[in-house]
């Protein structure tokens, strides 16, 4: 319940950043504007493959988080709008409605008359609820909805009364519409997602909600596409940081007055990582289809197979419609080159007629552990303290000259 302070009644606000937070967010633009040169202006052959598995990896982290489980053929498939390789389950329909919502921000983050308002997220919380209806998909929660660890039953966040939630999201979108504080946009995509999750209007939905917020508040910016935007895939992969951090700035209640420096580091810091992982993956992309082509050509494939094979290579199951869909070709000659493939031993078979996929043969993988780079992800407050204290030491040792 409300305790009737007075700062229940307004959202979180932007923390005073200090130096090392500025030169971290330096370094995530010099990583961000890397990737938009590797994307935009030298692309390979294989960007629109990473692309898609990007966004299906985005989809996949985010729905993880809220224990929506779904491997990354089906989260492809959602990209793809193609039918489920498996049956349509709850699963399925759940990551699905992501997929419309992320194609809905991408749309949104290129249209230059878009507007910010309550019904936008209304709409986003429709898409990716609407697949259980008891989850009043496109409204706010009509009363308390308390956020429980499902291992313990203990409640770990008791968000605001109902009746506070819609002038509080009023708030957020006023904030949000306002950009007269010239804030980075990676900083106010943070404090978009922070108080989306802290005011937790919807009774169920709210932290891939406001997962889409922040990046559709990145997007906006027309620096990256919206894929190359969103650090989802990277939450999903540091879950338990990512609670860890939203209990730390909350402490178990709406509490607007406490300092959210420490969540806007940790999303920092995923922008950092999750960019460098993406440069990394892109030039492991180029390394893999440069020893795919040459298994192509030892073998006489056609050229167009390469698709096949590079997906294949990333553990993914391939099918007749997509490589046909990829390769621009008909269904006969789709089925005829995935039987050249797993003649030559490069792709092995799965299943019978319609229900055949095609995974990578031992071959394949090996050509994708051997492109590996292994190249850690640093922390860039770690790259900053490290350059701090070295410019600091040369300083020391300038002054210690004789003569000086």
């Amino acid at each position: 319940m409300s305790d009737g302070n007075p700062d229940t009644n307004m959202i979180y606000q932007t923390p005073k950043l200090q130096q090392e937070d500025r030169d971290a967010l330096q370094l995530v633009a010099g990583q961000r504007e890397r990737l938009r040169y590797l994307m935009h202006h030298s692309p390979g052959r294989w960007t629109g493959l990473l692309r898609r598995a990007l966004q299906a990896r985005a989809i996949q982290g985010s729905n993880s988080i809220e224990g929506i489980l779904a491997d990354l053929d089906t989260a492809i498939a959602a990209v793809e709008d193609e039918s489920p390789l498996d049956n349509r389950t709850e699963t399925w329909k759940a990551i699905h409605g992501y997929r419309q919502a992320m194609t809905y921000i991408m749309q949104a983050a290129q249209d230059q008359y878009f507007e910010l308002s309550k019904q936008f997220l209304k709409s986003l919380h429709f898409m990716i609820a609407n697949y259980r209806m008891t989850n009043l998909p496109g409204q706010w929660r009509m009363g308390m909805v308390y956020v429980v660890n499902s291992k313990t039953s203990e409640t770990v966040y008791e968000p605001p009364d109902a009746e506070l939630v819609d002038p509080l999201i009023n708030q957020l979108v006023e904030y949000l519409q306002d950009w007269s504080n010239n804030e980075p946009a990676l900083v106010r995509a943070a404090m978009a997602h922070l108080n989306l999750t802290m005011i937790h209007p919807f009774k169920d939905g709210n932290g891939r909600v406001a997962r889409a917020l922040q990046t559709l508040v990145i997007a906006h910016d027309g620096f990256l596409h919206p894929v190359f935007s969103s650090i989802e895939e990277w939450l999903g992969d540091n879950t338990q940081a990512y609670y860890d951090t939203l209990a730390y700035t909350g402490q178990g209640k709406w509490n607007p007055e406490r300092d959210a420096l420490p969540w806007v580091r940790f999303c920092i810091k995923g922008h950092y990582q999750q960019a460098a992982k993406l440069v990394r993956r892109n030039e492991e992309a180029g390394k893999l289809y440069d020893r795919i082509m040459e298994q192509i050509e030892l073998h006489g494939l056609p050229d167009r197979t390469w698709s096949a094979l590079f997906d294949a290579a990333y553990g993914l199951r391939i099918t007749n419609s997509r490589y046909r869909n990829d390769a621009d070709i008909t269904d006969y000659t789709a089925t005829r080159d995935l039987k050249k493939l797993s003649d030559a031993g490069l792709l092995e078979p799965r299943g019978e007629k319609r229900n055949r996929t095609y995974v990578a043969a031992p071959e394949i993988t090996a050509l994708r552990n051997a492109t590996r780079i292994k190249r850690p992800l640093e922390d860039p407050y770690e790259i900053v303290g490290r350059r701090r204290r070295s410019a600091a030491q040369s300083e020391e040792e300038t002054a210690r000259l004789p003569g000086i």
